[in-house]
């Protein structure tokens, strides 16, 4: 049976374009605390150990709800009202963190959030591999993930949220964080259908949860997942301290070399996935994670020009362009499509659990006890041991594996 049943190539386009639009916001929000940290610490008075917990506390919240959203919309074949519910439920959190007075009610609106936000990637990847034809899923994959993400997420908010906190004050940027969530998900419920079930494959039984959990790729990815996933929120949560109390620099300059690890993410967003369709997911996942070196230890070592250092941060955030191909891409690749919710739960849940709740918590201890540089290097370790894992990655692009069955065939024909 063939994919006839997706849309034209303007439909699968907006699906994707507003899907990593919609989880742009969501993530704009995500880090805003991470921006806002030098304004929000001085403000509520507590420590470095606080500041990793606030970063945990909404990763074990986002772990457990991609766990448990991703795979209960695969059951039951409802994806998009689940993206609507949650990007308006976070909007929601969003206002409460900005009116939070104390740590703990600061914590909360945090936990809260992650339960809103957790599910939406996991069943935004399903819509798009239902969607889009798989020629082009590891780049439409890499822009729902990381496009928005990063533009708005990374780039935008650092700029933005750091000019309101210094115009007004950081709660403001909560509030106004949140009105976008909800222009999203309007939009998401107005003109989007339900995506339908992955007919090229209905002729095959579906994988089960254990087979697809020994399947040697799924593991290694969620081994990654647990180390990159690290990397990204004990860079998000130290970095700026470093930068500032450590580096020198001040909020607006901080704000800006957050910045460009935005950009570098938004661009890479379509690009590093798309060289993995054309070169092979493994190469991409050992190169680019190698790349990710030099940012901690630019941030530690380069005392040269400013542009430089932008520089530096700018190539060693294309690590972020892997992300969407170890937590969805690979693994459906490598197992079953229609499974890519679940498995996008579980591998981002496993990632955010083990890397994302710890790795804040142990990095804002390592920095009361050895100093800011503590979480920079913990960065360097986690990264390195993500690229010799990468190593033992089989091969799952499309196109790839196509050319190896016809050259593995042409020479077969040779000999005979």
């Amino acid at each position: 049976m063939t994919a006839n049943y997706r849309r034209s190539g303007a439909y699968q386009a907006w699906v994707v374009g507003l899907l990593s639009l919609n989880f742009g916001i969501v993530f704009f929000d995500r880090n805003a605390p991470s921006f806002l940290m030098p304004f929000i610490q001085k403000d509520l008075g507590f420590d470095n150990t606080a500041v990793g917990l606030l970063s945990s506390a909404l990763s074990l919240t986002w772990a457990l709800s991609g766990l448990i959203v991703g795979g209960l919309s695969d059951k039951l074949g409802k994806k998009k009202i689940v993206v609507v519910v949650a990007s308006i439920a976070f909007c929601l959190c969003s206002f409460v963190s900005g009116a939070a007075h104390t740590f703990l009610i600061l914590l909360a609106s945090r936990l809260l959030m992650g339960v809103a936000e957790g599910g939406i990637m996991p069943v935004s990847h399903a819509m798009i591999v239902a969607e889009v034809e798989p020629k082009w899923r590891g780049m439409a994959m890499g822009i729902g993930q990381n496009l928005g993400s990063n533009l708005l997420g990374s780039f935008v908010a650092p700029l933005v949220l750091v000019w309101i906190a210094l115009t007004w004050d950081w709660r403001t940027g909560f509030y106004l964080a949140a009105l976008p969530g909800l222009v999203t998900a309007v939009l998401i419920w107005i003109t989007l259908r339900e995506p339908p079930a992955e007919a090229e494959h209905e002729e095959h039984p579906k994988v089960s949860l254990k087979e697809a959990f020994a399947n040697r790729n799924v593991l290694l990815c969620s081994a990654i997942a647990v180390l990159l996933v690290s990397y990204l929120v004990v860079c998000w949560a130290f970095m700026p301290l470093f930068l500032t109390k450590v580096r020198g620099f001040d909020a607006g300059t901080m704000g800006w070399l957050m910045a460009t690890l935005g950009l570098s993410a938004g661009l890479g967003s379509a690009l590093v996935p798309a060289i993995s369709d054309a070169v092979g997911r493994k190469p991409v996942m050992v190169f680019f994670s190698v790349l990710g070196l030099i940012l901690p230890l630019g941030a530690m070592y380069f005392h040269g020009s400013l542009w430089v250092l932008a520089a530096i941060f700018f190539f060693g955030w294309g690590l972020n362009g892997v992300f969407p191909m170890f937590m969805a891409t690979i693994p459906a690749e490598s197992v079953d499509p229609r499974l890519a919710a679940t498995l996008t739960g579980m591998v981002m849940g496993t990632g955010e659990v083990l890397g994302g709740v710890l790795s804040p918590f142990i990095a804002g201890a390592a920095a009361d006890h050895y100093g800011l540089s503590a979480p920079l290097w913990i960065m360097a370790g986690l990264t390195t041991v993500a690229a010799v894992l990468a190593f033992g990655l089989r091969e799952s692009a499309p196109a790839v594996l196509a050319r190896r069955a016809q050259s593995a065939g042409g020479a077969l024909a040779a000999a005979q």
